[in-house]
């Protein structure tokens, strides 16, 4: 069974980093997807960043919303992925969660339970 914990949402002013983490267990994939996504009060979820790996080649993907602010990176000694938040707006106030699509097939199989951001004016 798969497991996938977030870490790292806390209260930060406007302009401000953070860095949050993606603990993956229990299984281990060659060829995988992991993405970022976030929802906010009263708005459906949305994507935010995705990291692929496919044959040893990796790839990632952002939604414009956050291009040039957020970097996600993987560490596929320690199953972590990451989500480096640089600029924080108000708007970049949400629950973040990790997902995993763990043979490439289009869909994300995997949740966690997310973190909370929340950016302060």
């Amino acid at each position: 069974q798969v497991q996938l914990v977030e870490s790292g949402g806390e209260l930060v002013e406007a302009g401000g980093s953070l860095r949050l983490s993606c603990a993956a267990s229990g299984r281990t994939f060659n060829s995988y997807r992991m993405g970022w996504f976030r929802q906010s009060q009263g708005k459906e979820r949305e994507f935010v960043a995705a990291i692929r790996w496919s044959r040893g080649a990796r790839a990632t993907y952002y939604a414009d919303s956050v291009k040039g602010r957020f970097t996600i990176s993987g560490d596929n000694v320690k199953n972590t992925v990451y989500l480096q938040m640089n600029s924080l707006k108000p708007e970049d106030t949400a629950v973040y969660y990790c997902a995993l699509d763990p043979a490439l097939l289009g869909g994300y199989d995997y949740w966690g339970r997310g973190t909370q951001v929340t950016v302060s004016s």
